[in-house]
C-alpha cells in the first residue's frame, strides 16, 4: 500500500522522497500536503512526523482507513490550516454533555487540533489516555504534532475503522460530529484521499 500511495502522491506532484514503501514522514507529510493542496507546510510536517510515528499503533495503515481518516481531519481542520477553532467558543459554555460545568470551560476547551477535540470532559478523557495534561492546558491540543495524537486516540477510542472498513462515510461523520454536519465536503475531502490512496 505505502509504494502505491508515494508512487500516487509522485504522480500527482507531491514528493514522498524515496518510492520505497517504507511509511516515514516524508511519506505522511506529502499526503498530508497533497490533502492541504500544497498548503500549511508547517502544520503538515507536524502532522506527516507524528502519523508516521504513531499511526501503527491505531491500524491506521489500510487504504479506506487512511482515506476516512485523511478527509475527516482535512475537512475538519480546513484542508490542515485550523488547529483551533475559528470561534470563541462561547456557544459550548454550560454544555454539561461536553463536561463544560464551569463558568468559562465554552471558550476554554473550544476545537482544537486537526481532529478539534471539544469540551472538558473530551479533553479530560483524552488526556488521561495519552498521558498528557490536556485538562490543565487545553491549549497544547492545538499542536499539529500532539493533535494528531489525539485525532488517532479520538479514532480508536469510538471504533471508527469499523465504519471506515464498511466504507460508510456517514457513519464515519457521525462518529466524529454527532450527526452529518459538512457531509459533502467531508465527501468531497475522502474522494480526493481516496485518489491516491485506493
Amino acid at each position: 500500500m505505502i509504494r502505491e500511495l508515494q508512487q500516487a502522491l509522485l504522480a500527482a506532484g507531491y514528493n514522498p522522497g524515496a518510492v520505497d514503501g517504507i511509511n516515514g514522514q516524508r511519506t505522511m507529510t506529502a499526503l498530508c500536503l497533497y490533502m492541504s493542496r500544497g498548503q500549511h507546510r508547517a502544520n503538515c510536517e507536524a502532522i506527516g512526523a507524528s502519523l508516521a510515528q504513531h499511526g501503527g499503533a491505531y491500524a491506521i495503515f489500510t487504504p479506506l482507513r487512511l482515506a476516512h481518516f485523511m478527509g475527516q481531519l482535512s475537512h475538519e481542520s480546513g484542508r490542515f490550516r485550523y488547529m483551533q477553532e475559528i470561534a470563541s467558543g462561547a456557544a459550548y459554555e454550560g454544555r454539561r454533555d461536553l463536561g463544560n460545568t464551569q463558568p468559562g470551560d465554552g471558550r476554554r476547551y473550544k476545537g482544537r487540533g486537526p481532529i478539534q477535540l471539544t469540551g472538558r470532559a473530551n479533553y479530560r478523557t483524552v488526556g488521561a489516555r495519552l498521558g498528557l495534561p490536556l485538562e490543565a492546558q487545553p491549549e497544547i491540543a492545538a499542536d499539529p504534532a500532539i493533535g494528531l495524537r489525539i485525532a488517532l486516540d479520538y479514532w480508536q477510542s469510538r471504533k471508527i475503522n469499523t465504519a471506515a472498513d464498511a466504507d460508510d462515510i456517514r457513519r464515519v461523520t457521525r462518529l466524529i460530529n454527532g450527526g452529518t454536519n459538512g457531509l459533502a465536503d467531508r465527501i468531497e475531502e475522502t474522494t480526493r484521499a481516496r485518489r491516491v490512496l485506493i
